[in-house]
Parts: structure tokens; C-alpha cells; sequence
């Protein structure tokens, strides 16, 4: 047995958009058999979720984290300049 949690919906989105685009949005709510609210924030939500994951984390299959492993068992290589650049002060730095 499932149970849900009903969550207040206290905040407002306003949107504007073309008739064509609304049109299509009304269609796939009918399609769907939703309402307008829980279809855009049902779609919102998953399309926050995919923009933010990669900046969260990541998974890898078997293969793919083996690799990864491989990868970064590896001794660091000596890059002409890199060890003159990094010793310079950031110009960023705020001192």
C-alpha cells in the first residue's frame, strides 16, 4: 500500500504563450486526462530535475564506472607550462 502526501500549492507561475502552443498544451492535458496545473508542473518538474542532475551527480553502469576507475587511477601527466601557470596568482583572487 502506497501512501501520498497532499502538498499545499501556495505559490503562483505565470506564464504567457502563443494560442499554438496553448492549443497544443490543452490538447495533451486532455490527452491525459489532467488538469492545467498538474500537467505543467508534473512537466516543470521533470524538466528541472533533468537540467539540475548533472550538476548534482551522475551514475555509470559496470562498464562505464570501470573505466572511470581506469581513468583516474592513472599517475598525472606533466603538462609543459602547466606548473609555471598554476604558481601565478589567480587574477580572480580577491585580496
Amino acid at each position: 500500500m502506497t501512501t501520498q502526501v497532499k502538498r499545499t500549492r501556495s505559490e503562483r507561475i505565470e506564464v504567457r504563450t502563443t494560442p499554438e502552443d496553448r492549443a497544443l498544451i490543452d490538447r495533451a492535458v486532455t490527452a491525459l486526462d489532467t488538469d492545467l496545473t498538474s500537467f505543467v508542473i508534473d512537466n516543470l518538474t521533470v524538466a528541472a530535475q533533468r537540467v539540475l542532475a548533472d550538476r548534482t551527480g551522475f551514475v555509470l553502469d559496470e562498464q562505464a564506472r570501470a573505466a572511470w576507475d581506469d581513468i583516474n587511477a592513472r599517475p598525472p601527466r606533466d603538462v609543459d607550462g602547466l606548473r609555471e601557470l598554476m604558481s601565478r596568482p589567480s587574477p580572480f583572487a580577491t585580496e
